[in-house]
């Protein structure tokens, strides 16, 4: 777990186990739903759920060409579903402050239960 990481410009990330389930839903059907997330906190920015892989029904889900680089966690690759392009990312190689989130799929929209 990642504790309150001070970062340049006054922005800070903290990674920490989520303590309850989620689920990514689309159209009414699971994309992923896991009880094992992580939850990344980002100064200035939403929430994330970031799930492990072994939770997300990665056969409905096609990898994108979009990449994304992020001063502070890493370059994010995408994956899309035929309706919605890169509605989830990951960071595969994260930079080693943030290196929880490896292995480990983030989409834009979650239910928390």
């Amino acid at each position: 777990m990642t504790e309150g990481l001070p970062r340049r410009e006054g922005r800070r990330i903290t990674v920490e186990p989520s303590d309850r389930p989620v689920r990514a839903v689309r159209g009414g059907q699971v994309l992923a739903e896991s009880d094992r997330a992580l939850v990344l906190r980002e100064t200035g920015c939403p929430v994330a759920y970031y799930i492990p892989f072994q939770d997300v029904r990665l056969d409905l889900l096609t990898p994108s060409g979009t990449r994304t680089n992020c001063p502070f966690k890493g370059e994010a690759s995408y994956w899309s579903l035929p309706d919605a392009a890169d509605l989830a990312w990951a960071y595969l190689d994260p930079k080693p402050e943030v290196a929880e989130i490896k292995d480990h799929l983030c989409f834009y929209e979650v239910q928390v239960s």
